[in-house]
């Protein structure tokens, strides 16, 4: 088998956070010997995370089991995940901010026992809606638990108490269309309808600026799908909540933004 070197577009902040997790949990269950040691381990599952690589190819180059990967990451993934903010802590720390913007995301699955719930009409797949919140410049501030792709993004927001916090904490939030009627401190664009067939000068104007502001919240999503395992999941649906919380927390922690 043919072997060659790979980066991880990272620093060594996550590496070194991830590390000490495992080091900690070891330590608790008084592991005597594994495979890799806590550095090691940490490598496999950002090489996992980031880059996407597959069990098979981490194992053979890690010169260890497939079931070992697996094993391992899994762990690690937990590890982070317990880490994430709640919506009420995030929204506490959104607080600090001049408004956030609301947005949804799609993280493509392919492993389905019944289709139906996780199908997207939207985006015309299956996966698993995710919604984030960003700060003014597009920094990824909170991702949600991970819903059945069937779910609208209004709905979803509201299924996760995002809409609810963020208006009892006062957050100016802007928002798309696909979040009209969330009512509290959600602010959407003039849309038209039956009644109202054309917008005025005015409205339109509004929804530019709208526009521009909400633009800056797309950087948020490229930043969660920079982690290639999201590029399309190949576990258990179950599973895309740890896995989004534990990026969430390796993407704070990089940026330096981690609460200490």
């Amino acid at each position: 088998m043919l072997s060659y070197r790979a980066s991880i577009p990272l620093s060594n902040h996550p590496l070194a956070r991830l590390a000490e997790l495992i080091c900690t949990r070891r330590a608790e269950r008084r592991s005597r010997w594994r495979r890799l040691d806590p550095a090691r381990q940490a490598l496999l599952v950002l090489a996992h995370l980031r880059n996407g690589d597959t069990y098979a190819r981490l194992a053979a180059g890690f010169g260890i089991g497939t079931t070992t990967a697996w094993r391992y990451i899994r762990e690690a993934v937990d590890l982070l995940a317990v880490l994430a903010d709640d919506v009420h802590a995030a929204v506490q720390r959104a607080c600090r901010l001049a408004y956030t913007i609301m947005d949804g995301t799609l993280i493509p699955i392919d492993r389905l026992a019944d289709e139906r719930p996780y199908y997207s009409g939207k985006h015309k797949q299956h996966g698993m809606n995710v919604q984030l919140l960003a700060d003014p410049v597009g920094r990824l501030v909170w991702a949600s638990p991970a819903l059945p792709g069937a779910v609208h993004d209004v709905t979803a927001a509201r299924t996760v108490g995002l809409v609810d916090a963020l208006t009892s904490a006062g957050v100016k939030t802007f928002a798309d269309k696909g979040y009209q009627g969330a009512g509290g401190t959600v602010r959407t664009p003039f849309k038209r309808h039956r009644h109202r067939p054309w917008l005025s000068r005015a409205q339109r104007e509004v929804n530019r600026a709208h526009a521009r502001i909400r633009a800056i919240g797309e950087r948020a999503v490229a930043t969660l799908k920079s982690w290639k395992v999201l590029t399309k999941l190949r576990c258990c649906p179950h599973r895309a909540t740890a896995l989004v919380q534990a990026i969430l927390v390796l993407q704070l922690v990089e940026e330096g933004r981690y609460p200490r």
